[in-house]
């Protein structure tokens, strides 16, 4: 990387003055180092305590320890965790991160990740990361993978080996928020593949942006558990309220 002579790198300091970062929530230019404006961190809702003990939906009060979805289904994969609510604030957010192309959220969306979730995370004892695939005519459309963005940020921070082609997406399903929970589950079936016949890794954390009913974590850790994984678990940006 160019350096000045007194040893400071200029390159990522010029691209902040060509391309200057901007705030997750109202997409104004941060300034500087941040990550996010001050008072647009006062508008997010982080996940907190109660928490469903399944998939970590925060609960309106601690009587209950699973929310309703996970009391009436059962799901393949172990536990999973989320840093933010899925409100109008975060919807409007991950949509530019996903379809606008404002990739340097993610930082902000991992540093916040790794400070509500990573405690937890250690003690999943984790061996590799995947992030949910995307087809890849919805990749090329798109430019990237955010899952795959995140999934690489999250291990470096946390020092575990990330794997994009553990898993492939083999099937251009519709987009999840259109359908209803039976469509969500058909619409899944058979959509993804895994890229080896049998994984040496056997505790897997799965990576994605949105976390709703859960249909989309199934489908992929079924794949997983069907070869070789002895438990799956999920880590996404943000997650619906379990009430």
């Amino acid at each position: 990387m160019r350096q000045s002579r007194n040893g400071i790198q200029v390159l990522p300091r010029l691209l902040n003055l060509i391309y200057p970062r901007r705030c997750p929530v109202c997409d104004d230019i941060a300034g500087g180092k941040r990550l996010i404006c001050e008072p647009c961190r006062l508008r997010l809702h982080p996940v907190s305590e109660p928490l469903c003990k399944k998939c970590g939906k925060p609960l309106s009060t601690g009587e209950a320890e699973y929310c309703p979805d996970c009391r009436r289904r059962k799901h393949l994969y172990t536990r999973g965790r989320a840093a933010f609510e899925y409100d109008s604030v975060m919807k409007e957010s991950i949509s530019r991160f996903k379809y606008k192309n404002r990739r340097e959220y993610g930082d902000f969306y991992v540093q916040e990740i790794l400070k509500s979730c990573e405690e937890a995370v250690r003690s999943w004892n984790i061996d590799l990361i995947v992030p949910i695939p995307l087809h890849k005519s919805r990749r090329r459309k798109r430019g990237f993978n955010q899952a795959e963005l995140i999934a690489q940020k999250l291990g470096k921070g946390l020092g575990i080996p990330v794997s994009p082609n553990a898993l492939f997406r083999v099937r251009k399903t519709k987009p999840q928020k259109e359908l209803n929970d039976q469509e969500r589950k058909s619409n899944l079936k058979d959509a993804f593949r895994t890229g080896k016949q049998d994984l040496e890794f056997k505790k897997i954390l799965l990576i994605d942006d949105i976390y709703t009913t859960g249909s989309t974590i199934d489908a992929a850790a079924s794949v997983l558990l069907d070869h070789g994984a002895e438990k799956v678990y999920f880590l996404s940006i943000s997650i619906g309220r379990g009430y």
